[in-house]
């Protein structure tokens, strides 16, 4: 599996970096594009979803994303 990298972004209004494999990155990225969003705002989403760790609830949301299709 791919080594965890840093990628920088902005939650309402504030950057942040999450850490991720990048290919849990580019999933979120096709995801943000196929919802006509934005990296930030489904991030944002996922956020105000989740109770735990950020970069585990992405990981999850896409997992689920994935499994539902």
């Amino acid at each position: 599996m791919s080594k965890i990298k840093k990628f920088s972004t902005t939650i309402d209004g504030h950057r942040t970096s999450i850490s991720l494999e990048p290919v849990f990155w580019e999933k979120l990225k096709e995801l943000a594009k196929y919802r006509r969003t934005t990296i930030s705002q489904l991030i944002s989403k996922i956020d105000s979803q989740s109770e735990g760790n950020l970069s585990s609830a992405i990981r999850v949301f896409i997992l689920k994303e994935i499994d539902s299709q």
